[in-house]
């Protein structure tokens, strides 16, 4: 009887953890904006964050923001020797949202032949994850002055041009936080960090692609 209770109670568990549906991990690769500066509760309103409860109980999302990093290599804080990056990798995630080209847009950073470059070397890093996750490759948002040397002409018509055409040859999905921002000055007190409303807004913005 003793024996037949166990195998009883043995194999409801195992049917119910096969019943337990899988969280879908996703990994939000950027700078500060990502990170969450100037926020002032980074823990609970950055947009990673906030992209974590507007995608709901299926889905678990990491911040992997590093304030002032960089796409390219040759450059003041690359993303490449972060610790977020390995981050990345020891969370092996189903998603990956990268969103990194604000900080190279400043004079001493920018080399758009280096940002092709270096972006299309993070992707085929990011591919060798064994969870060989779906990449998802975000426009920065818009930048409405230059405060840290960040420019937003160079975003616009250097790393947005860049990250759609590296996109383009890796059939990346590209999601704009660009366009859909630029009519929210409101959102960005500093004028390059978004406030708690327009991490929501990014976060909206990369949820409804993923949803897709």
């Amino acid at each position: 009887m003793i024996k037949k209770i166990a195998f009883l109670v043995g194999t409801l568990v195992i049917i119910a953890s096969c019943s337990q549906k899988k969280s879908v991990k996703v990994a939000c690769i950027g700078d500060s904006i990502t990170e969450g500066a100037g926020i002032y509760w980074q823990s609970k309103s950055s947009y990673p964050v906030q992209l974590d409860s507007i995608l709901g109980p299926g889905y678990a999302v990491l911040n992997c923001g590093r304030s002032g990093a960089n796409m390219q290599k040759q450059s003041n804080l690359p993303f490449w020797v972060c610790n977020e990056f390995y981050n990345v990798f020891a969370f092996e995630p189903d998603v990956i949202v990268i969103k990194l080209g604000t900080n190279d847009s400043k004079p001493q950073n920018w080399n758009e032949e280096n940002y092709a470059r270096d972006f299309q070397s993070m992707l085929d890093t990011l591919k060798t994850i064994p969870t060989q996750p779906k990449i998802y490759v975000c426009l920065p948002a818009p930048a409405f002055n230059h405060a840290w040397g960040i420019n937003d002409s160079v975003i616009r018509a250097g790393v947005i041009p860049s990250i759609k055409k590296v996109a383009l040859a890796n059939n990346a999905t590209v999601i704009d936080l660009y366009q859909p921002l630029t009519s929210h000055v409101e959102f960005f007190p500093d004028s390059i960090h978004p406030n708690e409303a327009g991490a929501k807004a990014m976060a909206e913005l990369v949820a409804k692609i993923i949803k897709q």
